[in-house]
């Protein structure tokens, strides 16, 4: 029993779980901002366009049965700027990844490097040489 609680000790505290749970925090906030992105600025202005649809009100009566595809339309607006908004981050991030390397090879160049081992022994060869 003593070595099932190490190994899950191990095992949550490894650098994978603390940030795949770090990633669903701010994922899940990330959520609720855009999801009130869209219901309250992109859907009102979308309906406005449209001539004042509410998505959300659309529905069809089959019968007894209620079908609210102006829900399941809410939800593939919701999909579709999630998608953008996920895509425009990465994409700025890549960016600003590629910036920095960019920024640290230049850097790299910049510094005088040291020489490698065989030039420093072939230096010591030749200054033994001269005496």
């Amino acid at each position: 029993m003593k070595g099932f609680i190490e190994e899950f000790k191990a095992f949550a505290m490894k650098g994978n779980v603390i940030d795949l749970a770090v990633a669903v925090i701010i994922g899940t906030a990330f959520g609720k901002i855009v999801s009130s992105l869209v219901a309250d600025i992109v859907t009102p202005l979308i309906g406005l366009l449209m001539g004042g649809v509410d998505f959300s009100g659309l529905t069809y009566t089959v019968g007894a049965a209620v079908i609210t595809y102006g829900v399941f339309i809410q939800s593939i607006i919701d999909f579709i700027i999630v998608a953008f908004a996920i895509f425009l981050a990465v994409k700025g991030i890549s960016k600003a990844q590629k910036a920095m390397e960019k920024k640290q090879e230049a850097a790299e160049a910049a510094a005088p490097k040291e020489p490698s081992e065989e030039v420093k022994l072939l230096r010591e060869i030749r200054d033994n040489l001269r005496r």
